[in-house]
C-alpha cells in the first residue's frame, strides 16, 4: 500500500466514525435535539450535530489505533504461538465474551437482569461473526478466526471507556462508530492490498512487453 492508498484508508475511516457517530445520536439523544427544536434555535442545533460528529471522529481515532495495534498483535501472536495462535484467539475471545457479561452486571449490583448483558455480548459476536464471515469469503477461511477476534475482543478493548460512564447513552455512541469504522478497516484494507498489487503486476507487464517492442526494433 502507497502513501495515498493508505491517507486516503484513513481519511474515509475518519469520516465514516464522525457520520456514524451523528446517526445514533438521533437514536441515543433525541431528548437533546427536541429541547433546540421546540423553539427552534439553529445555533444550539449547528453545536450539537458538530459535537456528535466530532465524538464520532474522536472514536473513527480510537478504532484506527485499535487496528494496527491489532495488526501487530496479530503478527506477535503468529511469531509466538504458530500453530496455536487460532486456538489462543478463539479461547480469548470466549474470556471476553464472559468479561462482557459478568463483570458489568457485577457493577449493576443487580439493577440490571443479567439477560441484558447477554443479549450485549451475543449481539457483538453475531456481528463479528457475520463480518468475519465475509472476510473468510472475500481472503481465505483462515482468515475467520482473527477476524472474528478483531471484532469482539479489539473492539471490546475500545469499548472499554463508554462501559465504565454510568447509564447506556455513551456506550451506544462509542459502540455504533467503532463497530462502523472496525468493519470498513477489516473489510477494506486486503482489497486496496489487492488492487495495488494488480497494479503492480500490470505495470510490471506493460515495462516488460515495452523492453521486449524496443529488442525487436533493434
Amino acid at each position: 500500500m502507497n502513501s495515498r492508498n493508505l491517507v486516503n484508508f484513513l481519511w474515509k475511516t475518519f469520516i465514516i466514525g464522525g457520520i456514524a457517530g451523528l446517526v445514533v445520536s438521533f437514536f441515543v439523544k433525541p431528548q437533546d435535539y427536541a429541547t433546540y427544536l421546540s423553539p427552534f434555535d439553529f445555533i444550539e442545533v449547528v453545536g450539537l450535530i458538530l459535537f456528535f460528529v466530532g465524538l464520532g471522529l474522536t472514536f473513527s481515532v480510537v478504532s484506527m489505533t485499535g487496528f494496527f495495534a491489532y495488526l501487530f498483535i496479530h503478527r506477535m501472536g503468529l511469531n509466538m504461538f504458530r500453530s496455536f495462535w487460532p486456538t489462543v484467539q478463539v479461547l480469548v475471545i470466549a474470556f471476553v465474551l464472559f468479561d462482557l457479561v459478568y463483570f458489568p452486571y457485577r457493577a449493576a449490583d443487580g439493577t440490571v437482569a443479567i439477560y441484558w448483558y447477554i443479549l450485549g455480548a451475543a449481539g457483538l459476536l453475531a456481528f463479528g461473526w457475520v463480518v468475519a464471515k465475509r472476510k473468510a469469503k472475500e481472503t481465505n477461511p483462515k482468515a475467520f478466526v482473527p477476524a472474528l477476534f478483531f471484532m469482539v475482543v479489539i473492539t471490546t478493548v475500545e469499548w472499554v471507556p463508554g462501559l465504565q460512564v454510568q447509564g447506556s447513552d455513551y456506550a451506544w455512541l462509542m459502540i455504533v462508530p467503532l463497530l462502523a469504522c472496525n468493519t470498513y478497516q477489516l473489510l477494506t484494507l486486503h482489497r486496496i492490498t489487492k488492487k495495488a498489487e494488480r497494479k503492480q503486476t500490470e505495470g510490471k507487464k506493460t515495462s516488460k512487453l515495452s523492453k521486449n517492442a524496443k529488442a525487436s526494433k533493434a
